[in-house]
């Protein structure tokens, strides 16, 4: 007989605001403590001592819009926030400062994350000026070096959610956008060039994540339909004439997926639910693993900590009931 689901390892409260986004900073030499850092729709941003369990600072920075991305750098002195002000702040938190240093404008109100590629060159991708485009900014220089904007008669709606990454052979950066009309799409950054474009969901794309070892990733929409693909490695992501297939489409009982996301170590998966539900998957075969019950309202938000020690490993919750849950689940595999 299977386990049944465990209980959060704890929670946190006090956010006074749905949870939309959550990133962990765990992975720091000692005796500096692990953090989590959340965006509310409050506009404020709550930074968790994990150790203590408390939030030891609150960043104020969006003049009261919502907060629905974050992310730090991996020296942890600069944090990046996103929000509904259209605008996206580079926060200095070196030696105990919480200041806004810079800030780069957006130009329209949209869903859309930003996404990070943080190499040598940063590269930020933002959403773009027009309704389906995106862009991409080089962080040393804040200057757009690209912009991606399909050129179908057909619209494609807005772009949803985008993931930015860099292929193992050294060619230019790619992008995946997930868009509202359903559609996935490959775009060669340097190039400005679509790769390829798929309809993997009949209803909008909320979320999607990416494997760049497998070339696997996972995309959620507003249905019930947890969609895993692959790209083919066998041609050069370079030259166009990609091979995009579903590996997997997994149903669920419920639709909405608001977020989803793969773990560091690429073996296990979760997913925020309408339904108020957390649900784990395999990642190898995307088999079902684990349904975690304990939010009162949707789940916006799941985040794995970035522990490099397995038994340390935790996994995060976001949701609209102001809550934050965390559990430790499937550490050692």
């Amino acid at each position: 007989m299977a386990l049944p689901p465990p209980d959060p390892k704890f929670d946190l409260r006090g956010v006074s605001a749905e949870v939309n986004c959550l990133h962990f900073s765990c992975n720091v030499p000692k005796p500096r403590p692990p953090l989590l850092f959340s965006g509310s729709s409050s506009g404020k941003i709550h930074v968790w001592n994990l150790n203590t369990r408390r939030a030891e600072t609150i960043l104020c920075g969006h003049g009261g819009k919502s907060v629905f991305w974050i992310y730090t750098l991996p020296d942890r002195e600069q944090l990046m926030s996103q929000g509904r002000d259209l605008q996206i702040c580079i926060w200095n938190l070196a030696e105990g400062r919480n200041e806004v240093t810079e800030s780069i404008p957006l130009d329209r109100v949209c869903f859309c994350k930003c996404s990070l590629l943080d190499t040598q060159r940063p590269l930020l991708a933002i959403p773009g000026t027009e309704n389906s485009q995106v862009q991409v900014v080089d962080l040393d220089c804040q200057k757009i070096i690209c912009s991606m904007t399909p050129t179908t008669d057909v619209p494609w709606g807005m772009a949803m959610c985008m993931k930015l990454w860099q292929p193992n052979f050294g060619c230019s950066p790619l992008l995946i956008v997930g868009y509202e009309d359903g559609s996935v799409a490959l775009w060669n950054v340097l190039e400005h060039k679509l790769i390829s474009r798929y309809m993997f969901h009949t209803e909008p794309v909320m979320s999607l994540d990416f494997d760049c070892d497998s070339a696997r990733g996972v995309s959620g929409s507003a249905e019930n339909i947890l969609n895993v693909w692959s790209l083919d490695k066998q041609q050069d992501f370079k030259y166009g004439g990609l091979c995009t297939a579903i590996y997997k489409a997994q149903e669920l009982v419920n639709p909405g997926i608001a977020d989803v996301k793969i773990r560091q170590d690429k073996k296990i998966l979760a997913t925020a639910g309408w339904d108020y539900r957390v649900r784990i998957f395999g990642w190898k075969k995307v088999k079902p693993l684990a349904v975690l019950q304990y939010h009162s309202a949707t789940v916006h938000c799941v985040s794995f900590s970035d522990h490099i020690i397995p038994e340390e490993r935790l996994l995060a919750a976001g949701s609209k009931d102001q809550r934050i849950s965390l559990w430790s689940i499937y550490s050692q595999t």
